[in-house]
């Protein structure tokens, strides 16, 4: 096994996202998931998608790119938890199917369901928008006027630490359940088959389990640059309402998404101190959302990855030599 360091960053361009019971990787315009059954078997799917700024250059642009570029995980995360979710929506016996699903299967067809899930996707948007960005800046106004300070820097502060406070909140509470556990084991096995790649390692279920289940591409620490960039920019405006205050923090919501994501992208393709130190606080933030997968997991991880991504020829090319 050579487990030389490369002497430039060895971006593979591979990534992914976790499952139920599964890891969906995706490469150029390729993606795979693979999911193991509740018999022990791992069926892999195989299919194509084109992302929105290959359709249309114009989204490619940079800060431009990563509002679509969150836009295309939104769609393709949820075709393919809907693929694994597929594979265990009919487990169990109908004698103990609730009357709620009895009923539900008998009135509401597929296209009503999906109107339903339509309208359930546009409330859990609103839902979360309210969660993350007026009721932050509610609670800043709040402590402004508490403690009686003119200082908007300090009130965008307060509001941005009150935001990730929130979301560490959040996850914690979601962290309890069983299913979101393997889910974040998944996770972690994601990270760790591409960090296994990059570093030129042969991907080996011993060597994916001594990778680092960390990785500076996470979504998680997209989300970090997002709560810490508003902070910042937050600070430079003061609206003189409270209304206006809130919809500010919604309106700019692409503009500080393709900041982070500008960012997000240097920080997977270069490796140096700076570039460390930005990225630490969304790796410190992904011991949340990552957890220490099993053999059994990373199996399941190397199948998605081997089904779009030639690892040996990548090993081959920049670490072979």
């Amino acid at each position: 096994m050579n487990m030389n360091n490369c002497a430039k960053k060895c971006y593979s361009g591979i990534g992914g996202q976790a499952v139920i019971e599964g890891i969906m990787m995706k490469n150029k315009d390729e993606y795979s998931v693979a999911v193991r059954k509740s018999n022990g078997e791992i069926v892999v799917k195989k299919d194509k998608y084109i992302m929105l700024s290959q359709k249309y250059k114009i989204l490619g642009l940079p800060f431009v790119r990563g509002i679509f570029s969150m836009v295309d995980s939104l769609i393709l995360g949820s075709k393919t938890l809907e693929y694994s979710a597929s594979f265990f929506d009919d487990e169990g016996s109908s004698e103990n199917e609730s009357k709620i699903d009895k009923w539900l299967n008998e009135h509401i067809n597929e296209k009503t369901m999906g109107l339903i899930m339509s309208i359930i996707t546009v409330i859990s948007v609103v839902f979360a928008l309210i969660v993350f960005s007026v009721l932050p800046a509610g609670i800043g106004t709040l402590f402004k006027n508490i403690v009686k300070t003119n200082s908007h820097f300090l009130t965008a502060f307060v509001e941005g630490i009150v935001r990730i406070l929130i979301f560490i909140l959040y996850i914690k509470l979601i962290s309890r359940m069983d299913e979101i556990k393997r889910t974040f084991e998944y996770h972690g096995s994601e990270h760790k088959c591409i960090n296994c790649i990059e570093n030129g390692w042969d991907l080996t279920v011993d060597n994916v389990l001594k990778a680092s289940k960390e990785h500076k591409r996470c979504g998680t620490s997209f989300l970090v640059y997002v709560m810490v960039i508003s902070i910042f920019l937050f600070m430079f405006i003061n609206p003189p309402t409270l209304m206006l205050k809130f919809l500010s923090r919604i309106i700019l919501i692409p503009v500080v998404a393709g900041v982070s994501y500008e960012v997000l992208r240097l920080a997977g393709r270069f490796d140096n101190k700076l570039i460390n130190i930005i990225s630490r606080p969304g790796m410190w933030m992904q011991g949340l959302t990552t957890l220490e997968p099993d053999a059994k997991e990373v199996e399941v991880a190397i199948r998605a990855v081997e089904e779009v991504f030639d690892w040996k020829s990548f090993k081959k090319e920049h670490f072979d030599k």
